[in-house]
């Protein structure tokens, strides 16, 4: 079986099935990209995992997880603005972090090219939210690519780097879970490789101004107003806009997983309808609308998340003085979730309950159980949550953050009981301390989170002289994303590099009590808590342990067999290590016994000190 990196550099035009994220990787190769830049975050890390595994003597790409989406998206800026064709890419939230920089984006004149890759989630499977990003490119003056599955994806990618280096402006790439991890037989294109040109193009005498002040900026907003207008005419003929016409006298405007989903249900129709399917979603192709809805007596617009195409539309329809019927979103639950081909069927009819068969009511086989999700067998938070819990009052307010931790909320441990964003839980653990005497306020942050955006709380709190307690849960690793490294890690995607500490940069910082642990070490945890606590001003405990999923398959590699823990007879059926540890190791039967799964065991023996009994031990 070839290996992943050799089939994205395979010099030759071939056929491969390949998921929409490693795809990516295939057009920034034949288009020429030279530097790429990222923060880990679903659904698009798989892309950085395919950049990193082409072979280091052959792979023509800079690549770099950087800190946090504002630094990525601006080293991707930098670069380009010197030249060099870069691209971007981060998760739906990600945005809200890279906007302040984003959002200049627009105006800039970029020799080099630069593509946003952006991957929205609706559905939330991955996110806190599941906000519609088109917005952020509108407000911006950046168009948006919005490809329906990951072959267009490879497609579109390459069209956007060439429009971007001839127009010199960002173009976003709007990808959705789905065509993110879908899998799909592509046709790729020869790869040509050539040397790189090394000399330096930032030239502000020649593209610039550069610096958005009074005197420049109107004139650089008018300049980015007319490359979008620019683009605009170009679109309106792009193959990316798509009509099937069935001679019907009812159209639906649709674009990305949207109208696959439709495509889906089509052969349930009663009757036929008409379809424009969007490539491009910003700016719009208004001829290609405006003559769409002279032809169609009634239109049904059909997007995921926010109305943002319907606005648009009707506001065509009312300029032309149109009198075509539009139909938009109807109800609440038009808003929410991913268009499924079962949701479009819903969606459509409530506006057209002609125009589909009767659905047949289709009942599973089986009934799934629910499945919550959980920290994996062995890791450290668990441990910590566990020992942290020993040290608290039932009065406390807890705060948490971003990350795998985040499963603390959910019980036996039940820690964390507000949540904005990453890197928030100092500054909102500080509020929640101000004019407080009663409750003691514990916050939890990771340790790549703190890199990303928690510096900035923390030094605040030192600032203001602010009454809490931090957890620092520090694991080594961007565990919740697939296990990229951290400025913690001592290492990168090229190697090794300097480790930064996280004790000696608090104490540069000025925070007094640093308290620092092993969260194996479960009695040792609870005092350091108890000790933070009785603290008066800003604290932090770091609780450290390697990540043990990451730990435990790198041991296999080398050729360690993990061992298992076993219940002994001592067992009195307490059940202290399923209703308050809650590994998912131990299973409970019925009648109250308690055995491990050893397909789940790791071994690791974090379990044996809280058993009241001593009745857990390392299975010889």
């Amino acid at each position: 079986m070839k290996k992943l990196g050799d089939v994205l550099l395979n010099p030759e035009p071939f056929s491969e099935l390949l998921m929409g994220n490693y795809a990516l990787v295939r057009a920034m190769l034949e288009s020429g990209v030279r530097v790429v830049t990222s923060y880990p975050g679903s659904p698009t890390p798989e892309i950085g995992a395919a950049i990193t595994s082409l072979p280091p003597e052959n792979n023509p790409l800079y690549f770099e997880f950087s800190v946090n989406e504002k630094v990525a998206l601006e080293v991707a800026f930098g670069a380009a603005v010197n030249g060099h064709t870069s691209c971007v890419f981060f998760k739906s939230v990600g945005l809200n972090v890279a906007s302040d920089s984003f959002i200049q984006l627009g105006l800039m004149d970029i020799p080099g090219g630069m593509v946003i890759v952006l991957g929205d989630d609706p559905g939330a499977n991955s996110s806190q939210n599941e906000q519609d990003n088109r917005h952020f490119a509108r407000l911006s003056y950046i168009p948006i690519f919005e490809p329906q599955d990951p072959r267009e994806a490879y497609a579109m990618f390459k069209e956007a780097v060439r429009i971007s280096r001839e127009k010199h402006m960002p173009v976003v790439l709007r990808l959705t879970t789905h065509v993110c991890h879908a899998k799909q037989i592509i046709d790729f294109s020869g790869l040509k490789i050539t040397e790189p040109n090394n000399e330096p193009g930032f030239s502000p005498e020649k593209f610039g101004p550069y610096i958005p002040l009074t005197a420049s900026v109107f004139e650089l907003k008018k300049i980015a107003l007319q490359r979008l207008k620019d683009f605009q005419k170009d679109i309106e003929v792009s193959p990316f806009n798509e009509i099937i016409n069935n001679g019907a006298d009812r159209g639906i405007i649709t674009a990305g997983l949207p109208f696959k989903s439709l495509m889906d249900i089509i052969p349930e129709m009663e009757q036929s309808v008409n379809i424009l399917r969007l490539g491009v979603v910003h700016p719009l192709p208004e001829k290609l609308v405006i003559n769409f809805l002279k032809d169609n007596g009634e239109v049904k617009i059909l997007e995921e998340l926010d109305d943002f195409l319907e606005q648009k539309i009707k506001s065509l329809a009312y300029d032309h003085n149109l009198n075509t019927i539009i139909e938009g979103k109807v109800d609440l639950d038009d808003w929410i979730g991913e268009y499924t081909p079962d949701k479009v069927w819903d969606v459509l009819e409530k506006n057209w309950p002609d125009l589909l068969r009767p659905r047949e009511e289709k009942k599973p086989l089986h009934q799934a159980i629910p499945r919550p999700p959980q920290m994996c067998p062995g890791c450290g938070h668990r441990s910590a949550f566990y020992a942290i819990n020993k040290a608290l009052d039932e009065d406390h307010i807890s705060v948490a953050d971003i990350g795998c931790h985040t499963l603390g909320y959910l019980p036996p441990y039940s820690l964390g009981q507000v949540l904005l964003s990453m890197g928030h839980c100092s500054g909102t653990a500080s509020g929640l301390s101000l004019f407080n005497t009663s409750k003691k306020v514990l916050a939890f942050l990771g340790d790549s989170t703190l890199f990303h955006a928690g510096l900035p709380g923390i030094i605040n709190s030192v600032f203001n002289q602010h009454d809490f307690t931090l957890v620092i849960m520090e694991n080594d690793t961007t565990a919740m994303t697939g296990h990229q490294d951290n400025p913690g890690s001592g290492r990168n995607v090229r190697g090794k590099t300097k480790k930064i500490a996280i004790a000696p940069l608090l104490e540069s910082l000025g925070v007094e009590k640093i308290l620092e642990v092993d969260t194996y070490n479960q009695k040792k945890l609870t005092e350091y808590v108890k000790e933070a606590l009785a603290f008066e001003g800003f604290s932090v405990v770091i609780a450290k342990h390697p990540c043990m999923l990451k730990f435990s398959r790198e041991q296999r590699k080398k050729g360690f067999a993990l061992k298992n823990v076993r219940i002994t007879e001592k067992c009195r059926e307490i059940h202290a290590c399923v209703s308050a540890f809650g590994c998912p190791s131990f299973q409970l039967e019925k009648d109250g016994t308690v055995w491990v799964h050893e397909d789940l065991c790791i071994g690791d023996g974090s379990c044996i000190q809280t058993c009241p009994v001593q009745a857990i031990e390392i299975k010889k």
